[in-house]
């Protein structure tokens, strides 16, 4: 083994590795919808040798864009990863979706990576999905680099993406590189560290580049950018700061070396300028990936907790650490079964070793090793601290768990995902297709964890729920294709939420004889709203022993279950406080079964007592219309019930116009937009908040129920 030192930190690395752990990065493409993310990652792949040719959304030739549904639509649906080399560094890279339905594919890749690009439309700028994707960066603390896009579309604007970056995003950018030119004039880039201009020829695909002087027009505007760029690691980084503060330029080797400190950190974001579509720019994104996003040695401390005291244990990266890895995605394949995507954060996982998994408590045993490209599979014996693979005959599995050793467990901080909004009915459409839809509704819900599926006990229908009508509708999709299995379905249903709106108590007794042992359990507790997000807390004041210990819990077990089936319309109760403040047991007719319907019947009373209310959820909707449509897509919105937030007057008599409306007023809405404004306009939207239902919408919804 090679022991390697690293800022005083030691790591070891296997003799089998063809790649130094320095020289590894993990990263991930993520942005709004058409920024350019798949576009960009083709080229990558190009550039990088692994393919000959490039691949394009629009033709549906996109080597990441592999599902069906995703090339005749031409989006990311699914995160596809793949690995590609430069300069001697080996990239990890998981493409994302853009589309908010797919959020979940976003969060659980950026949860096992170690730097990310964001991709800006240089038209579009900061648009609402991008704001999505940024805060789940910085909430799994991964250093990003924004690359401006699309710089050669007509309505391009560098400095303007680079101003909303600063006040909607709350980041420090600093530009390493500056376009010449602009919309169909865009040639090149400058780089501002090494202040030269870089032209890419279009006879090769951009392949061959050439450096000349910077532009006389543009001497200025570099400077200047430098100077920014100084000043930025001044700010940040104490090496910079003390030359900057005796009158010095610091040369670009302690520039480098800082922007790279910094950039780890997350304290700056290094922006590039490119064109993916025309060929311009990407080779220079490639070097400011592998200079300064972190490889696995500068995330170095691997944080997770002791299954069995829940203590904090620290690891550290290294092939010679005690294994640990997280399983990231599940994805079913038609050739190898399920394939289980996992990242190694410590140790090396091989063919046929046996690894634990703690929330289960049993072991599971690794069948093949896979390194995937996009559907395309490399069989591999072993995979490395730091790597990202796919693995074969695993079990009892599922997104989020940790995989480790049994000598020396560790639960790895796993990942939440939001919760669905909207729900349809599904019936196989002839009975011998019952149990081929169940297997494929199972199939798809264990792939993706914003996708429900449950049983009404009312109606006895299959409910499936999801993030969005496309959504359920790619879901369905995959249904007919992938299981061989058609359903008829009903109309969408809106995922409601139930809130208590005022503080009130309640004393339920549940007493049963029937000869011999009888039923007695009686509680009093006491319910108050909480604030939005808060969930549900339930306390007991209960002394003296009126109640005993053992008969907590099913009280609470019966408030739960209740809110969870709803008291108004069938729709699970938010977002309060329960107290058992006392209550009385029987000596020889209490048991937990008493307790717990006592429980439930004490919650039901106790909210009819203290008013309770419907919720639905909010989306925001951003929409980009033309300006002459404008008053009409404005009167379109206040009918479907939306609030205006706000109006920006954008380039090239476009109108950008944001909103807050109920999501059960939005179905069909692209069919809408699209007749009142020819097909110029286009929209998109996430969800926001819950909000309270208008009195008579939400009579009407309750005498359905």
């Amino acid at each position: 083994m090679n022991t390697v030192q690293d800022r005083d930190q030691q790591y070891h690395e296997s003799p089998n590795r063809k790649i130094a752990l320095r020289n590894v990065r993990n990263i991930g493409i993520m942005a709004h919808i058409d920024a350019g993310k798949t576009t960009l990652t083709e080229r990558i792949l190009f550039y990088c040798g692994v393919n000959y040719k490039i691949g394009d959304t629009h033709e549906g030739t996109a080597t990441m864009d592999w599902m069906a549904q995703e090339r005749e639509r031409g989006i990311t649906i699914t995160s596809a990863a793949t690995t590609c080399y430069w300069k001697n560094h080996r990239i990890n890279i998981i493409d994302t979706p853009g589309h908010v339905d797919f959020t979940a594919e976003v969060e659980r890749s950026l949860r096992v990576l170690d730097g990310a690009v964001a991709v800006f439309c240089a038209v579009g700028k900061v648009q609402p999905q991008t704001e999505t994707v940024w805060r789940q960066a910085q909430k799994y603390h991964v250093p990003v680099v924004a690359l401006i896009n699309k710089m050669d579309r007509t309505g391009a604007d560098f400095d303007g993406a680079v101003s909303e970056m600063k006040y909607k995003l709350g980041a420090t950018p600093v530009p390493l590189m500056l376009p010449i030119g602009r919309e169909s004039d865009f040639k090149g880039v400058i780089d501002v560290l090494e202040n030269k201009a870089i032209y890419f020829s279009e006879a090769d695909n951009g392949v061959t580049m050439a450096e000349q002087e910077v532009p006389a027009d543009l001497v200025t505007k570099r400077e200047a950018a430098f100077k920014h760029l100084v000043e930025c690691l001044a700010e940040v980084d104490d090496e910079v700061m003390e030359i900057f503060l005796d009158d010095r330029i610091p040369d670009n080797d302690v520039l480098r070396a800082a922007l790279r400190r910094a950039t780890v950190k997350a304290k700056i974001v290094p922006v590039a300028c490119a064109s993916a579509f025309k060929n311009k720019g990407v080779q220079k994104l490639l070097d400011v990936v592998v200079d300064y996003l972190p490889s696995p040695v500068d995330i170095w401390d691997i944080n997770g907790t002791d299954p069995v005291t829940g203590q904090a244990i620290t690891r550290h990266v290294g092939d010679l650490q005690p294994f640990s890895a997280l399983v990231f995605k599940i994805m079913s394949d038609p050739y190898v079964g399920k394939l289980y995507y996992f990242r190694v954060y410590s140790g090396v996982a091989s063919q046929g070793m046996t690894a634990y998994n703690p929330r289960t408590g049993k072991r599971e045993r690794f069948g093949r090793l896979l390194q995937m490209h996009a559907n395309q599979r490399e069989e591999h014996e072993e995979i490395f601290s730091g790597d990202i693979a796919a693995a074969v005959g695993l079990r009892n599995v599922t997104t989020g768990d940790t995989l480790c050793l049994e000598s020396e467990p560790i639960v790895l901080e796993s990942m939440a995902f939001p919760e669905p909004v909207i729900s349809i009915a599904v019936e196989p459409k002839s009975s011998g297709d019952r149990d081929k839809l169940t297997k494929g509704l199972l199939a798809l819900a264990e792939e993706d964890p914003t996708f429900q599926v449950r049983s009404d006990e009312e109606t006895g229908q299959t409910i499936i729920s999801g993030m969005g009508e496309l959504h359920l509708e790619i879901i369905l999709d995959r249904l007919i294709r992938e299981f061989k299995v058609e359903a008829n379905t009903g109309a969408p249903q809106v995922a409601y939420r139930e809130a208590i709106t005022g503080t009130a108590t309640s004393d339920m007794k549940f007493v049963r004889q029937t000869g011999g042992h009888g039923q007695y359990g009686h509680c009093i507790i006491e319910i108050s709203p909480l604030n939005p997000g808060d969930g549900i807390v339930v306390e007991s004041q209960v002394v003296g022993g009126n109640i005993p210990k053992e008969f907590i819990k099913p009280i609470e077990n019966g408030i739960r279950e209740a809110a969870a089936s709803g008291v108004l319309a069938g729709y699970p109760v938010i977002d309060f406080k329960a107290v058992i403040v006392d209550g009385s047991y029987h000596p020889v007719d209490s048991s937990e079964m008493a307790f717990k319907i006592a429980g439930s019947m004490a919650f039901k009373d106790a909210a009819h007592k203290a008013g309770i209310v419907l919720l639905e959820p909010i989306m925001k909707v951003e929409l980009t219309t033309p300006d002459e449509n404008m008053g009409d897509l404005i009167g379109d919105i206040t009918s479907r019930r939306g609030t205006i937030v706000e109006i920006n007057a954008g380039e090239n008599s476009f109108t950008r116009v944001h909103a807050n409306v109920p999501l059960s007023e939005l179905f069909g809405y692209s069919t809408a937009i699209r007749s009142l404004s020819r097909g110029r306009a286009s929209y998109s939207m996430e969800p926001a908040h819950f909000e309270r239902v208008p009195k008579q919408i939400q009579d009407k919804i309750v005498e359905k129920k």
